[in-house]
């Protein structure tokens, strides 16, 4: 089972939040199932977070996530999702990388980790969303 993360996840563990420890928890049964994946988008979002390469590799590293490339079927995905997101009065707060994440992990994957605020939900409804079991 391959699960890919969202840049909040990343950015909870980063930043040590509340929720930090219960996903390293989520993250390390969830690669003892399989692999732990991010697309091109969350591995830019969260670089724009560290702007230190060594930094960014260590963590990647320290919590077994490789890179996977976002592929055609999944960009187009995305688009398709997004015009009927917009069609049907969704506001500018979610934009094309947000549906980009989405489809890559809906495409590509078998799960995604995410802080999912409802749009991975309504607009991926098939795919499984990974959620810490417990807020530390």
């Amino acid at each position: 089972m391959t699960t890919a993360l969202d840049t909040s996840v990343l950015i909870a563990i980063t930043k040590g939040e509340k929720t930090a420890e219960a996903w390293v928890e989520a993250l390390a049964k969830a690669s003892a199932d399989g692999d732990l994946v991010i697309c091109d988008i969350v591995a830019a979002e969260f670089f724009a977070l560290l702007l230190d390469r060594r930094k960014f590799e260590a963590i990647l590293r320290g919590l077994g996530i490789h890179f996977s490339p976002i592929e055609m079927s999944s960009a187009l995905a995305a688009g398709r999702i997004f015009r009927k997101y917009r069609k049907q009065g969704g506001p500018r707060e979610h934009l094309i990388p947000d549906f980009l994440i989405g489809a890559h992990a809906n495409e590509q994957t078998d799960a995604i980790a995410a802080v999912d605020r409802g749009y991975l939900r309504r607009y991926f409804p098939k795919l499984k969303i990974l959620r810490p079991s417990r807020a530390s």
